[in-house]
């Protein structure tokens, strides 16, 4: 046996860790709607106060420099990206708004600097930094009572009418400079409508992404001290790996398997049972699930992406292409086999036209030097979360896990590394099946079939321990696989 480190020691634990199957911490979500009238209301008072500062910067004539871009450009830009992301992302991600309020936050401070001294300047600065951390927080979902935003949006606004009072009444009649004298009214106005809208998810609603999250998952916030430091001792996949090899009785899974195909599982075999048997690992072990990347674990809460290799046609010289399945941890193993073969019947006896056969493709086309930049800025946008969704779809270096079988060629199995690349953090190969004689418990001699596999983890992600712990849970499934045909009492989720 390799690795687990002194972990191994205790691969016959008993039971789990108690700090990874802690109920996720709560956490309010909030949202808007567009079925809300404040919403759109929130909307237009946006656009007005957009048109609005810009009609001030036209009446005042030519702009250049640093006022240009922090007075001009940066307010305008924030308007239209807070009416976007309240329209479009608003029942989502309503915490990206804040993005824009920071915006509006450094052109306020902008101004400030350039319109008073240096130290009522600095205390403008705090105040609008404390404004836009605070809407921060509460869009976050850390502030328990969100309309507290009312009250501060609200003396916001009552700050800029009493600010343009006198500028109000001196422009009085004339209705541009008047207009554009309300931009900070009608600015604060939209908040505070925005406020009045925000609404919060009911219990049970599925995680709602925050800062910090990925597409792919959420961050895990409340690891042990030691588990947040590692990956940064370690913080390429390869020498973060750890790897075991173990053997399995292939006897009852061959009578299960047998089961199945005269039930109508046409082409039911040893891969779905592994399969189901560390789907159902995941339902009561969530932090296999996890992954590492830009040095901070994440898990993908009920998500359990598969990748495999699969051959397009039945014959030796037919290229492989990549197929990845999402299993959920209440799947079945009948549940696994449906969406496998289903997955499987897409690309087999295709041209190679598969959204991964089709990337990769794109890629050939690059020259040599070209492509090695391309896959740096790739990593690096990997390391801050930023590919986009549809490369995460097809790229086989991202997921849950990844499996091999070397039983076609009749070899053990291959102790596979892991990739730097992407976030895949465990990787399962299984050998070819072979028969041993066993003494049985009356001291009979019994041939039997057994298989042997390896597992090759990223122990980033969660300790030797809770691995061991896993495999000892999934070595029970194999060894009865009846028990995979109900799902599981309970799906355990992982810790915030």
């Amino acid at each position: 046996m390799a690795a687990f480190d002194s972990d191994a020691a205790i691969f016959v634990a008993f039971s789990q860790p108690v700090w990874y199957t802690l109920p996720m911490e709560k956490r309010d979500f909030y949202y808007v709607t567009r079925r809300n009238a404040l919403t759109w209301i929130s909307a237009v008072l946006m656009l007005a106060s957009t048109v609005a500062h810009i009609a001030r910067y036209c009446e005042k004539g030519a702009v250049r420099g640093a006022e240009m871009w922090f007075q001009l450009m940066l307010p305008g830009l924030a308007g239209v990206l807070f009416i976007l992301m309240i329209l479009i992302a608003g029942e989502r991600h309503l915490y990206r708004t804040a993005i824009p309020v920071w915006m509006f936050a450094i052109s306020f401070a902008y101004a400030a600097w350039a319109a008073v001294n240096w130290r009522l300047a600095l205390l403008l600065w705090l105040v609008c930094a404390s404004l836009a951390g605070f809407y921060t927080r509460v869009t976050a979902g850390k502030v328990k009572h969100f309309w507290t935003l009312w009250f501060f949006t609200a003396a916001l606004l009552a700050v800029f009418l009493v600010e343009r009072r006198a500028a109000l009444l001196a422009a009085a009649g004339d209705f541009w400079r008047t207009f554009s004298l309300l931009h900070g009214v009608l600015l604060a106005a939209s908040v505070l409508a925005l406020s009045l809208a925000i609404q919060v998810r009911p219990d049970g609603y599925p995680y709602c992404p925050t800062w910090g999250d990925r597409s792919d998952g959420r961050r895990v916030r409340t690891i042990p001290a030691m588990s947040y430091v590692v990956p940064y001792i370690m913080p390429e996949r390869a020498a973060a790996s750890n790897w075991i090899t173990d053997t399995i009785d292939l006897t009852p899974i061959e009578r299960y398997i047998r089961a199945k195909r005269l039930a109508g599982l046409s082409g039911f075999g040893i891969t779905h049972v592994f399969l189901a048997a560390y789907v159902r690992i995941v339902a009561q072990y969530p932090a296999i699930n996890r992954f590492c990347s830009g040095q901070h674990v994440f898990s993908r809460g009920r998500d359990i992406e598969f990748v495999m290799a699969v051959k397009t046609k039945m014959t030796t010289d037919a290229p492989d292409t990549m197929i990845k399945v999402h299993f959920d941890p209440a799947d079945t193993a009948e549940d696994v086999y449906r969406k496998l073969n289903a997955r499987i019947a897409e690309v087999k006896d295709a041209p190679l036209d598969s959204d991964f056969d089709k990337t990769a493709k794109i890629l050939t086309y690059i020259p040599g030097l070209v492509l090695k930049f391309v896959v740096w800025l790739l990593k690096t946008m990997d390391y801050f979360g930023l590919i986009p969704s549809f490369l995460l779809g097809v790229s086989p270096f991202h997921g849950s896990v990844i499996l091999t079988s070397m039983g076609s060629l009749g070899i053990p199995p291959i102790v596979h590394h892991l990739y730097d690349f992407g976030n895949l953090p465990v990787f399962f190969a299984l050998g070819c099946k072979y028969r041993r004689n066993v003494v049985e418990d009356d001291g009979t001699v019994v041939a039997k079939k057994f298989v042997d596999f390896t597992v090759n983890c990223d122990e980033r992600i969660c300790d030797g321990f809770y691995f061991a712990t896993g495999l000892k849970y999934m070595r029970k499934f194999l060894a009865h696989p009846e028990r995979l045909d109900e799902p599981p009492e309970q799906v355990l989720s992982d810790i915030d």
